[in-house]
């Protein structure tokens, strides 16, 4: 049942995307793009959350949106209205009583509509001054009735909208942090490797003729999992990991352990600036789910060794 469930979702959202008019599509972006004071986003019943999730999205993007209910807008909150405004409504039929009875008293107060329904013949759509039709196959419900396909392809066509406004503001990483300062998104947007990496005595640290041997003190010692062989600047030489003792014990025996770590250890280490987002060393260190690695060196421009980050660190920041 499930499998075939699937395919049938599948099925309605590709209609979704074969058949939506770009053309008027890039007609209602140009609109939003234009629009010199708010967007208000409404509708009714399931349509109504999919408008506010399009509006609060909206927002921490970087555009001026809110949402407002039909019946609030009837009773007062209309006041708040300019005509600068832009007023989306989100309905599938496009015959909600609720929003017709509306589109009136916002024309009224200068401000412009757009209808985003499924039934381009709708009076809704009629009545807006702009309209657009989302292709719907039909309902993923096998009565055809349930709000199901209708309300992701709305879902979706709100997310396209967002973030192409997103580029066409040029809106930044850090302006997106700035509406996020809080949770794990304001971590993952704000928190640096600077502000985590392990610095000065806590860096498990060897040179490349020190004894593979010796090396282990310095391994167990810092809890690290590894070491970083730098040369006498600090410059970034190679590193030596929990992983590879167990190799070089396994395939070479415990004579390995008499010789220069600089013969044992791993050549063109990943590492990584304290300036990027430690998101971003996460990201690095599981780049190759086959051979995921655990720590990263930090380093300056000149590959001078600045620090160490674990990916235990991040994790536990809750990045």
């Amino acid at each position: 049942m499930l499998k075939e469930l699937l395919s049938n979702e599948k099925q309605y959202i590709d209609h979704f995307f074969q058949h939506l008019d770009l053309i008027a599509t890039e007609q209602i972006l140009d609109a939003l793009g234009d629009c010199k004071g708010t967007l208000f986003f409404s509708g009714i019943g399931k349509s109504e959350a999919m408008a506010k999730k399009i509006a609060v999205t909206m927002a921490s993007t970087g555009t001026r949106a809110l949402f407002m209910a039909p019946t609030n807008a009837l009773h007062g909150d209309i006041g708040i209205l300019s005509n600068s405004d832009l007023f989306i409504m989100l309905s599938k039929g496009g015959e909600s009583e609720e929003l017709l009875n509306l589109v009136p008293f916002i024309h009224d107060k200068g401000a412009k509509t757009i209808a985003i329904v499924s039934d381009g013949a709708s009076r809704l759509a009629r009545l807006c001054n702009m309209n657009i039709t989302l292709p719907l196959a039909r309902e993923l419900c096998p009565y055809n009735l349930v709000p199901t396909t209708s309300t992701q392809i709305q879902m979706i066509f709100g997310d396209l909208l967002t973030i192409a406004l997103m580029k066409r503001k040029n809106f930044s990483r850090d302006q997106y942090a700035e509406n996020h300062p809080s949770g794990k998104i304001g971590r993952r947007v704000k928190m640096k490797v600077q502000d985590l990496m392990l610095t000065g005595h806590e860096l498990p640290l060897c040179h490349p003729s020190s004894q593979t041997l010796d090396t282990l003190v310095e391994l167990s010692k810092k809890r690290c999992g590894c070491v970083l062989i730098v040369n006498k600047d600090k410059i970034l030489q190679g590193i030596f990991t929990d992983g590879d003792l167990g190799r070089i014990l396994t395939n070479q025996g415990p004579e390995s352990l008499q010789k220069p770590i600089s013969e044992m250890m791993s050549l063109n280490p990943k590492h990584i600036s304290k300036e990027k987002l430690a998101w971003e060393a996460l990201q690095q260190m599981e780049a190759n789910p086959a051979r995921p690695i655990t720590v990263l060196a930090v380093t300056d421009e000149h590959q001078t060794v600045v620090g160490l980050i674990r990916m235990h660190d991040i994790l536990q920041a809750g990045i």
